[in-house]
């Protein structure tokens, strides 16, 4: 009892010292205390349950959840890391009281960094604001920038983030102004034995699934082999090119091969697909003015006869690739691993 009276003493006067310097004091859920943010952390998040059936021109896909956002209680984190993923630029520490853009914060002097990669003014990337007028919340020509979150407020002719401040001004290592549309395909298998029966967890006592990993080349955590939406393409396009491209390395290898390996995308792309999810990302390398959105998509090979029989091989964008248990205790990149979580429970696996 003495030492958990000491113990709630020690934190309540780390949560006072923080307040004083402005800087983020959420408690854990392990009871510890996470005096700064972390870009490995995950937050919690709410589904809104219903049934939509969704098609496309080159894949059936299915929801049962029309959406799934951060709830009120969890502000973005990884978006707020201390340093900003690829560079020495510090954020401005935002707490999480001060998130909201509804909140007054006349003190809020956020760094303004937009990546030399981005100011280079490449074919993917938009140009600063006041050489060109773009046209926030719609298609603009080929270019959509409008967010599945919804209509977000523009200030000085700068999109404004619809999940708040992040400490950083500019586009970062983002090309667009606003929304950065990317899609995630999650290609997963059931893990077999030598006799070709699922295995089970032993605590879960359910069948574990397996899902394509890569590891990023950028910060080197693993995730789900996906990429930016190319400007008037289908996002169902963008997931089989962004698979057979990360990994499968389908660029560089011979042409019979890359045909051999079309078909057997195409065939399991034409599988009802699961949208797990479809909105914002809590991603690093958002800003104020920039941020990710995605569309995740789970393409199932239930028999294990189709993709999982093809050589796994890391592209360009990718340092290895491989199969991974989905498993919770499994760290991954950005929201990969609630998108994951959602696949889980939905094809009643382990996790």
């Amino acid at each position: 009892m003495v030492h958990f009276i000491l113990r709630r003493n020690w934190i309540s006067r780390i949560h006072v010292a923080l307040t004083l310097f402005g800087l983020p004091n959420t408690v854990c859920s392990s009871s510890s205390v996470r005096p700064a943010i972390s870009c490995s952390s995950s937050h919690p998040f709410r589904t809104i349950q219903t049934i939509k059936p969704i098609s496309t021109s080159c894949c059936n896909l299915y929801m049962t959840s029309v959406r799934t956002m951060p709830s009120s209680a969890a502000p973005h984190v990884k978006s707020r890391c201390a340093q900003y993923p690829g560079s020495n630029i510090k954020r401005f520490p935002v707490p999480d009281d001060k998130v909201d853009w509804s909140q007054n914060w006349p003190l809020y002097d956020p760094v303004s960094y937009t990546d030399p990669s981005v100011a280079r003014k490449p074919a993917w990337a938009d140009p600063d604001i006041g050489s060109f007028s773009p046209q926030f919340n719609t298609v603009d020509g080929p270019v959509d920038r409008s967010s599945f979150e919804g209509s977000y407020k523009v200030e000085n002719g700068k999109p404004l983030n619809p999940h708040g401040r992040t400490g950083l001004t500019g586009r970062g290592l983002l090309g667009r102004w606003g929304p950065n549309h990317a899609a995630d395909p999650m290609i997963t298998r059931w893990k077999i034995d030598s006799t070709g029966a699922k295995i089970n967890h032993p605590v879960s006592k359910r069948p574990i699934l397996q899902f394509v990993s890569i590891q990023r080349k950028d910060c080197r955590e693993w995730a789900i082999p996906g990429g930016m939406v190319d400007p008037g393409e289908q996002v169902s396009l963008t997931l089989q090119r962004e698979f057979s491209e990360e990994a499968l390395n389908s660029l560089t290898i011979s042409p019979s091969k890359r045909a051999e390996i079309h078909q057997r995308i195409t065939e399991l792309f034409k599988l009802p697909g699961f949208q797990a999810y479809k909105g914002y990302v809590d991603d690093p390398r958002n800003t104020d003015n920039a941020w990710m959105e995605t569309v995740a998509v789970n393409f199932h090979d239930d028999k294990g006869n189709s993709v999982s029989e093809l050589p796994l091989q890391a592209g360009d964008d990718a340092g290895q690739v491989q199969w991974v248990d989905v498993d919770s205790s499994f760290p991954l990149y950005a929201s990969h691993s609630h998108f994951l979580e959602l696949v889980a429970e939905e094809r009643k696996a382990h996790w």
